[in-house]
């Protein structure tokens, strides 16, 4: 999936600029597109978390990343690392949801379309598997941008986790989730192979679930 955005650098809004000076204006193409989680990239995925999120994860998280296959895409602009979103599939209470681990984007990249890039790889695996319930994640609760984002994407505040945070402040956290209609097509399909790549091990929750980005 690639798009492409377009930004005017310049900032100046006199209307009395001269032609000359108006030709001299920047006007920048980016291309941001989504691509896969490999061995080759891993690092940068490591030094893009370690600069979004203000906790470490462990190598054991990135070592079940790498066969999580649909599940996890780094974003870029302009072929450069910026973002990226991972998830996992949760079966418990019978029920089979998807939920969003990390989903970040580096600040300076922020407002150029990433965070709804990312979202919509996820809102299209949940359509291709057909069969998972809704989409969970966790904000911190102060995090008002990231709230905002998500909301208009369909997502309810459903319950508050309270010190859900091992190190950060505030420590609580909303539980935000996305309920999903099934079809009566997806419903008689749900039963055939997964079109989505997992490992079978389940990928263990992580101190900082979701937080960032966004758009």
């Amino acid at each position: 999936m690639t798009n492409t955005v377009t930004m005017n650098n310049n900032n100046n809004n006199n209307n009395n600029v001269s032609d000359e000076n108006r030709k001299k204006r920047k006007v920048k193409r980016v291309t941001i597109e989504l691509g896969d989680l490999t061995q080759h990239n891993l690092k940068q995925l490591k030094v893009l978390n370690r600069d979004v999120f203000p906790v470490a994860y462990n190598e054991k998280f990135y070592k079940d990343l790498l066969v999580s296959g649909e599940l996890c895409k780094l974003a870029y602009c302009n072929d450069i690392v910026v973002g990226a979103v991972c998830c996992r599939i949760d079966l418990s209470e019978n029920r089979r949801r998807l939920y969003i681990m990390t989903l970040g984007v580096l600040a300076k990249y922020r407002e150029l379309g990433l965070g709804t890039l990312m979202l919509e790889h996820v809102f299209k695996i949940c359509e291709r598997e057909g069969n998972i319930d809704s989409i969970y994640l966790h904000v911190q609760i102060n995090n008002e941008t990231a709230l905002s984002f998500y909301k208009k994407f369909g997502f309810q505040i459903i319950s508050t986790a309270t010190e859900y945070y091992r190190r950060l402040e505030p420590c609580d956290a909303y539980l935000l989730e996305r309920s999903l209609k099934k079809t009566q097509t997806n419903e008689q399909t749900a039963s055939g192979t997964s079109p989505v790549k997992q490992n079978s091990k389940k990928i263990p929750t992580v101190p900082l679930s979701t937080i960032t980005d966004v758009d």
